[in-house]
C-alpha cells in the first residue's frame, strides 16, 4: 500500500526540467568558481514561444525580400533593364542646319557658321546691310539648367526668317553615345540623320538695296530726318527688287542675344529701328495721291484734262462765322494756268482743291468719290506681301472724323485737304508703290512678293482697276512732265526716262516737320519698275529729301546695274 502511494508521489514529482531553486551550492565550493567563465550562473533555456516568434519574423523578412527581388527581376525586369541601358547609352539631338538665303543674283545673305568647340549647332550669320527688316532674325535652340533642349529648333522671329520658317527649318537627327562606368565615351552612332532646311532665293538685289540704304542713311544724318525707307517693285510680276528701312538693327546681335547693352539701346531707341517702315509704317502721303485724284476726276467726268484752272497761290471761301476773315487755302506757290498734266507736273494744290471739293463754277469729286477711288487703288487694304507685320492705310472721311473728332462736322476744307493727301489719310510705302505700279501697267494692282520670280502667274493679280487706258496715259504723261520740267526735275537723266510724283506732307502742331516723298516708274516708254521713297520727319526748312535719294540711286544703277534701265 505504501509502495503504491510512493509510486504515485514519485510520478507526480517527475520534472522534465530542474527548477533553479532546486539546485543548492555547497558553500565550500564557492572559492573555486570561475565567474569569468560564467561558472556559478543559473541559465534558463529559451522558451518555445520566443523561438517561434523569431522563426516567424525571419520567414516574414525573407518573404519581403523575396517579393522585392521578384518585382525587380521578373515583374519590372524589362523596364529596369531599359533604364540601366539608357544610363549607359545617351541619346542626343543633332540640330539640323537652317536653309541659306540668297538674293536674286546668288549673293549669300544669311548663312551658317560652325565654330570650333562643343557647340551643338551652327551660328546664323547675316551679311547684308540694309536688309535686316527683310531677312529678320532667329532664336537659337535653347536648353534648360539640366542641359536638356526645351526648344529643339531654330525659330524665325521676323522677316522672311519668320515668314518662311517651315521651309528654312530642317529636321533634327539623333545619335547614341555609349559610355563606360566612368563616363568615358566608347562609341557614337547616328541612328537618324539630320536633314538641313531648304534654301531660299529672294527677289531683292542686295547691292541695289545696300545703295538705297546708304543714301537714305547719309541724308538722314546730314539733314536731320528721323528715318527713311525705299521700295522698288517689278510692275509686271510684283517682285520686290529692293526694300530697305532706316534705321535698322543688326540681326547678328539680336540673334546671338548676349550683348544686353546693345539690345537695350535698340529697344529704347525713339526712332524705332525694329519697325519695317515699308510694310508697317503709316505716313501722311501728301501730293503723291494727286495722280489718283486725277484718275477719279477723269473717270467721273469732273473735268476735261485740257481745261485750265488758275492758281494765283490760294483760293478763299467765305467764312459764315466771321465774314471779315475768309477761309484761305494756299498753294505751295502761284502756278498760273494749268491743265491736268501741268497740275501733276508742278503739283498745284489749287487745281486739286477745285477738282476734289469744287470751287465756284468748277465741280469737284466730293469726299464720297475721293474715298471710292482711293479705296479702288488699295489705300485701305493690305497688299498681301509675304512678310509679317503688314498694316493697311486710312482714308479720312466723314465717318472717320466722327469717330476721332465727335461733334465736329465735315467741312469743305476737310475735302480740300484730303484732295492733296493731307489731313487724316495715311498710307504705307508698299501701298504707294503698288498703286504707282498700277498706273504704270494700266490698272493691275499686284500682290508684291519677296521671292524670286514672284507669285505664280495666276496669283499675282490682286485686282484690276478697270479705267480707260486714255485716262492712265494722261496721268503717266503728267508724271513724266514732272521730271522733264516740274517738281521732280532732279530725276531727269539721259540714261533712263523716269516718270515721277513728289509729295511733301506737313507734320507737327506748328507744321515744323515734313515727310518727303517721291514715287514713280521707269523706263517711261515701257514701264518695268515702280518705286516709292519716304524721308521721315525732317525739318520743314530743308529742301532736300526723297528725290535726292532716288537720283543718287539711279546714278549708281546707271554704272553698276544698267540692265534695269532696259
Amino acid at each position: 500500500m505504501l509502495n503504491q502511494i510512493f509510486r504515485k508521489f514519485k510520478v507526480k514529482r517527475r520534472y522534465k526540467d530542474i527548477d533553479p531553486e532546486d539546485i543548492f551550492l555547497d558553500s565550500t565550493n564557492l572559492p573555486g568558481i570561475d565567474y569569468d567563465r560564467f561558472q556559478g550562473h543559473i541559465e534558463k533555456p529559451i522558451s518555445t514561444k520566443t523561438f517561434l516568434f523569431i522563426k516567424c519574423l525571419s520567414i516574414l523578412v525573407i518573404c519581403i525580400f523575396g517579393a522585392k527581388l521578384w518585382g525587380l527581376q521578373v515583374a519590372k525586369g524589362d523596364e529596369y533593364e531599359k533604364i540601366s541601358e539608357n544610363n549607359r547609352l545617351a541619346h542626343s539631338l543633332i540640330i539640323a542646319n537652317r536653309g541659306l538665303i540668297y538674293d536674286r543674283n546668288g549673293v549669300e545673305l544669311a548663312s551658317n557658321s560652325i565654330k570650333e568647340g562643343t557647340q551643338e549647332f551652327a551660328d546664323r550669320v547675316y551679311t547684308a546691310p540694309g536688309l535686316s527688316h527683310v531677312l529678320g532674325y532667329v532664336k537659337y535652340p535653347m536648353k534648360d539648367s539640366s542641359g536638356f533642349f526645351y526648344q529643339e529648333e531654330f525659330k524665325g522671329v521676323s522677316g522672311v526668317e519668320k515668314q518662311y520658317n517651315n521651309l528654312l527649318s530642317g529636321k533634327n537627327g539623333l545619335k547614341i553615345t555609349e559610355t563606360d562606368a566612368l563616363g568615358k565615351t566608347i562609341s557614337e552612332n547616328v541612328i537618324e540623320l539630320p536633314h538641313d532646311g531648304k534654301d531660299l532665293h529672294l527677289s531683292v538685289d542686295a547691292k541695289l538695296t545696300e545703295n538705297l540704304y546708304e543714301n537714305i542713311k547719309s541724308l538722314a544724318l546730314d539733314k536731320g530726318f528721323q528715318g527713311g525707307a525705299a521700295v522698288v517693285m517689278d510692275v509686271k510680276t510684283g517682285e520686290v527688287l529692293a526694300m530697305t528701312s532706316y534705321p535698322e538693327f543688326d540681326p547678328n546681335v539680336v540673334t546671338k542675344g548676349d550683348d544686353r547693352e546693345a539690345i537695350s539701346k535698340l529697344l529704347t531707341d525713339p526712332s524705332n529701328p525694329f519697325l519695317n517702315r515699308i510694310v508697317s509704317g503709316l505716313y501722311t502721303p501728301g501730293s503723291i495721291v494727286k495722280p489718283l485724284m486725277a484718275l477719279g476726276a477723269l473717270s467721273e467726268g469732273v473735268i476735261d484734262p485740257l481745261k485750265k484752272l488758275l492758281s494765283t497761290g490760294s483760293i478763299s471761301l467765305p467764312n459764315p462765322y466771321d465774314p471779315e476773315h475768309p477761309s484761305v487755302f494756299k498753294d505751295w506757290r502761284a502756278n498760273g494756268w494749268v491743265d491736268m498734266r501741268d497740275a501733276l507736273a508742278v503739283s498745284s494744290d489749287v487745281y486739286f482743291y477745285e477738282v476734289g471739293g469744287g470751287f465756284q463754277d468748277q465741280h469737284g469729286l466730293g469726299i464720297s468719290n475721293i474715298d471710292k477711288y482711293f479705296s479702288m487703288f488699295g489705300l485701305t487694304e493690305e497688299t498681301g506681301i509675304d512678310l509679317p507685320g503688314e498694316t493697311s492705310g486710312v482714308i479720312a472721311t466723314p465717318d472717320w472724323k466722327n469717330i476721332h473728332f465727335p461733334g465736329d462736322p465735315w467741312r469743305i476744307g476737310d475735302t480740300y485737304h484730303t484732295s492733296i493727301g493731307q489731313y487724316g489719310t495715311q498710307v504705307t510705302p508698299l501701298e504707294a508703290v503698288r498703286w504707282v505700279g498700277s498706273i504704270a501697267n494700266g490698272g493691275d494692282l499686284l500682290v508684291p512678293s519677296i521671292l524670286q520670280g514672284g507669285r505664280a502667274p495666276d496669283q499675282r493679280l490682286f485686282r484690276h482697276v478697270d479705267l480707260p487706258e486714255t485716262d492712265f496715259q494722261v496721268v503717266r504723261e503728267g508724271m513724266r512732265r514732272g521730271v522733264t520740267g516740274g517738281v521732280a526735275v532732279s530725276l531727269n537723266m539721259s540714261d533712263v526716262h523716269v516718270a515721277a510724283k513728289t509729295g511733301t506732307a506737313e507734320l507737327g502742331s506748328k507744321k515744323q516737320f515734313v515727310n518727303s516723298w517721291v514715287t514713280g516708274f521707269f523706263p517711261y516708254e515701257d514701264p518695268h519698275y515702280a518705286f516709292a521713297i519716304i524721308m521721315e520727319k525732317g525739318p520743314v526748312e530743308n529742301l532736300v529729301g526723297g528725290p535726292y535719294v532716288m537720283r543718287q540711286t539711279l546714278d549708281w544703277m546707271a554704272t553698276n546695274a544698267p540692265e534695269y534701265f532696259k
